[in-house]
């Protein structure tokens, strides 16, 4: 008799499958959805909601500053804060997934989040802002960041893999987008605190759906992968402790430390993250405002960076298969560089044809560096290691983007405007472009291909 389970509605879905499908066991019949899609679905709303979460602050800095009276060296601390929280979360996101679950981990984020943007409704003083949105939000964000999309994955599809891998990429890379309109309309139309109180009833109206449907691994609910056979589950353990996952991965982290793989990669994602979280993320909006530009046209323009992002991202990943990482990389951040030159003297009160393309090319290579930067870890680490060496090469991107939230306001707040902020992060991109070519050369012929 198939084995049947509850769907959100309370309607009854059958979840057994043949073998050979991802089902439970041999025999049974296709169901009509496998549950594995229902996984994915809900951790993509997940990752698109925290991560819009975690970079809304970037729409509610102006309204908070002229609210409460405070500077943009304080509440750009409070961004800097977040996102180096957020990064350093990283490499030890993997080790509470595993020791926790992934259904606690993301009920547990979304009540963190909603009781960081309940709790800036309230704030008085600038470290209020900092302690909510700088360290609560930015440890809840960061456990259910890239490493949650890729565990969730890989636990529940051995077929169409490598899809679900590069659709809950997307969602990650473009919720911080996406979002921002919709909560400038918000602040525009309300103020900016029912902009934070919005966010907090997404979140608790995510909360009933992730507990009904995320479920740690398929054999909880009696199932195989989508796609797998039954010698290709896992025997779902735990490793032996959390502090052994994490010392692992400090271990792995002082052995590649001083090579010069390690230093390149790592100091070309702190640069990556400079140029795109840390000063467009977080000041894009500011600076535009500066400028004579409404919120939301500006908020807008973010949304249109998100959209390029995902032609961007794709198109990425297929070029790295064919083409030197080290190369792609080169042109990545020089575009981007000669892109941040060209703001200051684009920004204005109206959209003009110049500044759509710009805004085009911060689309394009926003998360397109991620491919090659994967390959050349693995392929200067090795396939054991290289992993967890790009979740240490992630954490200097977030950190990088934390140093350039905290630079970038107090040059806005000693020159009056955001042109030297602009100028030297373009500088920095070509110079990142430049050290991409003293990367080691990567051997694309031992990469695998991921599973599709």
């Amino acid at each position: 008799m198939a084995r049947l389970g509850r769907g959100m509605g309370g309607a009854v879905l059958d979840m057994g499958a043949p073998a050979a499908s991802g089902g439970a066991v041999a025999g049974r019949r296709p169901p009509r959805v496998h549950r594995a899609w229902l996984v994915a679905a809900v951790t993509f709303l997940v990752l698109l909601a925290s991560a819009a979460f975690r970079s809304s602050l970037g729409v509610l800095l102006v309204p908070i500053e002229d609210d409460l009276g405070w500077t943009r060296t304080q509440t750009s601390f409070a961004v800097s804060l977040n996102l180096v929280v957020y990064g350093l979360a990283a490499p030890f996101a993997a080790a509470l997934l595993e020791r926790v679950g992934v259904r606690r981990t993301a009920v547990g984020a979304l009540l963190l989040i909603a009781a960081g943007c309940l709790g800036t409704t309230v704030m008085t003083a600038p470290w209020q802002l900092s302690a909510l949105w700088g360290v609560v939000i930015g440890i809840a964000t960061g456990s259910v960041a890239l490493v949650f999309g890729a565990i969730v994955a890989n636990r529940w599809f051995v077929a169409r893999r490598g899809l679900v891998v590069g659709i809950l990429g997307a969602a990650w890379a473009t919720g911080q987008l996406v979002f921002l309109p919709l909560l400038a309309v918000l602040v525009d139309a309300f103020g900016w605190r029912a902009a934070s109180l919005a966010v907090a009833l997404v979140c608790a109206a995510l909360l009933p759906v992730v507990a009904t449907v995320l479920r740690d691994r398929p054999e909880d609910v009696g199932l195989l992968p989508y796609g797998g056979a039954v010698e290709e589950t896992t025997s779902g353990d735990a490793p032996a402790s959390a502090r052994a996952a994490v010392v692992h991965a400090v271990t792995v982290l002082r052995a590649a430390l001083w090579t010069r793989s390690f230093l390149l990669l790592g100091g070309t994602f702190f640069i990556c993250g400079w140029t795109t979280n840390g000063i467009i993320s977080s000041h894009f909006v500011p600076a535009a405002h500066d400028h004579g530009m409404q919120a939301t046209t500006a908020a807008g323009l973010l949304a249109v960076v998100g959209v390029f992002d995902i032609v961007g991202t794709i198109g990425s990943g297929w070029l790295t298969d064919r083409v030197d990482p080290r190369l792609l990389l080169a042109v990545y951040y020089g575009l981007r560089g000669l892109a941040l030159l060209a703001v200051p003297a684009l920004l204005g009160p109206s959209v003009e044809p110049p500044l759509l393309v710009v805004v085009a090319l911060f689309g394009l290579d926003w998360v397109a560096t991620v491919p090659p930067t994967v390959v050349l870890c693995r392929s200067a680490f090795g396939p054991e290691r290289g992993g967890i060496v790009f979740g240490w090469v992630f954490a200097a991107h977030m950190v990088g983007a934390g140093v350039a939230a905290a630079v970038s306001g107090a040059l806005r707040t000693a020159s009056g405007d955001y042109t030297s902020a602009w100028l030297l992060a373009g500088v920095l991109a070509v110079s990142a472009a430049a050290a991409s070519m003293a990367l080691p050369r990567s051997d694309r012929g031992q990469v695998s291909a991921p599973s599709s």
